[in-house]
């Protein structure tokens, strides 16, 4: 439950505002496969203001269906041409880091029981949600509520994790620098920061849509394989990223962090490819329009 599930939905969370990315499961109805229309993910070439291409961009989503095709001839040139690859999260030093990070920020004694932490209007769902999980109580009591919105998310998510994008790429690079944005401790500290109020609107919001994502588990992979920023970047207004202050704190405010760290790799002679949630690319407060304020001309590859 706790190796490769919580990682990957804490990065989808943030990134694409759904619960899509953990159970490992075959294609469903509706979910994105081996067939269907030619992949296009969202892949921008970074250039300086004298057109000196200086990287890349590539949106990443954290989990696949088997079979998924998600590789086109130019991410697969970009692979073989840059220098280092960035990711929000490189692959941990031990087995057991993953575990030992996750268990020292989800857990705290004395936690209130996990219908209390909702709105009553909300607690049906949340029973089909536990059934569905095969969860009760006992799973909860020791969990923040931002852990307890992702546990959740768990039993409503569609792909496999061993077919994220981003552990493909950190295997193409294996023998070339990869460097985080964040790192995992990084990352879940955003949650964990995050006032109980705003994690119990995580909660409710995890709560509210998951029948809405039951309905249609893929839209956002189908979204991703399209790279249709219009639907990707509609996904960053929606369930709890809707609340001002958890847009903030989950996507906007990582953005800024982001580019400014961004800026400097592009300055260096190595050339990046820089992997990250596909919604982190997308609108104006996205990647590629704080690089492009920032002087960059940034052009979408097919």
């Amino acid at each position: 439950m706790i190796a490769d599930g919580w990682r990957t939905v804490a990065a989808a969370i943030i990134g694409l505002a759904l619960a899509l990315s953990l159970a490992g499961c075959s294609n469903g109805p509706g979910e994105v496969g081996a067939e269907g229309p030619p992949a296009n993910p969202l892949f921008y070439e970074i250039a300086s203001a004298d057109g000196t291409v200086e990287g890349w961009m590539l949106g990443t989503i954290h989990a696949l269906p088997d079979g998924t095709r998600w590789r086109t001839t130019e991410i697969g040139r970009v692979i073989d041409a840059a220098d280092f690859l960035v990711v929000e999260i490189s692959e941990p030093r031990g087995p057991d880091e993953r575990t030992s990070i996750y268990l020292g920020l989800a857990q705290s004694p004395d936690q209130p029981e996990i219908g209390s932490r909702l709105p009553a209007h909300l607690r049906p769902m949340l029973a089909g949600m536990m059934k569905r999980g095969d969860l009760d109580d006992r799973d909860f009591l020791q969990l923040e509520t931002w852990a307890a919105a992702i546990t959740l998310a768990r039993g409503d998510a569609t792909g496999n994790p061993a077919n994220g994008v981003d552990r493909a790429l950190m295997a193409d690079f294996a023998d070339r620098p990869v460097r985080e944005l964040e790192g995992m401790r990084g990352q879940l500290a955003i949650f964990d920061r995050l006032p109980e109020l705003d994690q119990r609107a995580m909660l409710a919001a995890v709560v509210s849509e998951s029948e809405r994502t039951r309905r249609d588990p893929a839209r956002l992979q189908r979204a991703w394989l399209a790279g249709d920023a219009v639907i990707i970047e509609t996904a960053t207004h929606e369930g709890f990223l809707a609340v001002p202050a958890l847009r903030e704190a989950l996507l906007t405010g990582r953005n800024q962090r982001w580019a400014e760290a961004i800026v400097p790799m592009l300055a260096e002679r190595p050339r990046p490819l820089i992997a990250v949630g596909a919604a982190h690319l997308v609108g104006p407060d996205g990647l590629a329009a704080l690089l492009e304020a920032q002087g960059y001309r940034i052009r979408r590859l097919p």
